[in-house]
C-alpha cells in the first residue's frame, strides 16, 4: 500500500545564502498538490519594506543593529500568523542564531513543521555568488562559519551540490510520506524546552 502524503503546515528551508534554497522551494511547489504560500525575508527586503537603515552608526533609531532584530522578530511572527490563518507555507530562511531557532520553535509549535537543511559546500556557494553577480561575495561562507547548521538537527537534509533538483525533491517527498508530526525536530525541541 502506498504511503499517504502528509502535508506539513510549514516547510522550513534553512541554508546559507546561495545554497540553492529558492531553487528547491520553487521546484517543490510545482510538485505539491496543495497550495503553499512562499515566504522569505528576501521578498520583504526586495519589496522595499525596509527604511534606509544606517549601516555605519550604531545605536540610533535608524541603525541597522537596532532595526535588524525588530525586522526578523516580525518576520518570524508573520510565519506563525500566516499559519494561524490556515494557509500552508513554504519558508526560506537563514537561521543565523540559536536564539532565532528557539524563537521559531516557540512560535511554530502549534503547527506541523518539516525542517529541511539545504546543504552546499562553501566553494560552490562562492562560485554561485560570483556567477549570480547580485550577491555579496563571502556572505554564504559567513553564514556557514557563523554556525547556521549547528543549532539543531534537521528532519532531513538536501545537498544542492551533490544531488540533482529531482533527487532533492524525491528526498523531500519521501520524508513527507513518512512524516510523523509529533516526531518532528520542532516538536521534539519544543517538548524538550518545556521540560527545562
Amino acid at each position: 500500500m502506498e504511503s499517504v502524503m502528509i502535508y506539513p503546515k510549514i516547510i522550513l528551508l534553512n541554508g546559507a545564502s546561495s545554497s540553492g534554497k529558492t531553487t528547491v522551494a520553487m521546484e517543490l511547489r510545482k510538485k505539491l498538490e496543495v497550495p503553499y504560500f512562499y515566504c522569505s525575508s528576501d521578498l520583504l527586503v526586495d519589496s522595499g519594506m525596509l527604511p534606509n537603515a544606517d549601516r555605519v552608526n550604531n545605536d540610533t533609531e535608524w541603525s541597522w543593529n537596532i532595526l535588524r532584530p525588530k525586522f526578523f522578530d516580525g518576520f518570524h511572527r508573520s510565519i506563525a500568523a500566516f499559519a494561524a490563518s490556515g494557509v500552508y507555507l513554504l519558508v526560506e530562511h537563514i537561521v543565523e542564531y540559536a536564539s532565532w531557532f528557539d524563537e521559531l520553535v516557540t512560535l511554530l509549535h502549534p503547527y506541523s513543521v518539516l525542517y529541511i537543511g539545504v546543504i552546499c559546500p562553501v566553494e560552490e556557494i562562492e562560485r554561485r555568488e560570483h556567477e549570480r553577480g547580485d550577491r555579496q561575495i563571502g556572505e554564504g561562507k559567513s553564514h556557514i562559519e557563523d554556525g547556521i547548521h549547528t543549532w539543531s538537527r534537521y528532519d532531513i537534509e538536501v545537498n544542492t551540490y551533490l544531488n540533482t533538483n529531482e533527487e532533492n525533491l524525491n528526498i523531500i517527498i519521501k520524508a513527507m510520506k513518512e512524516m510523523n508530526p509529533e516526531e518532528s525536530v520542532f516538536q521534539k525541541y519544543y517538548i524538550q524546552n518545556q521540560s527545562k
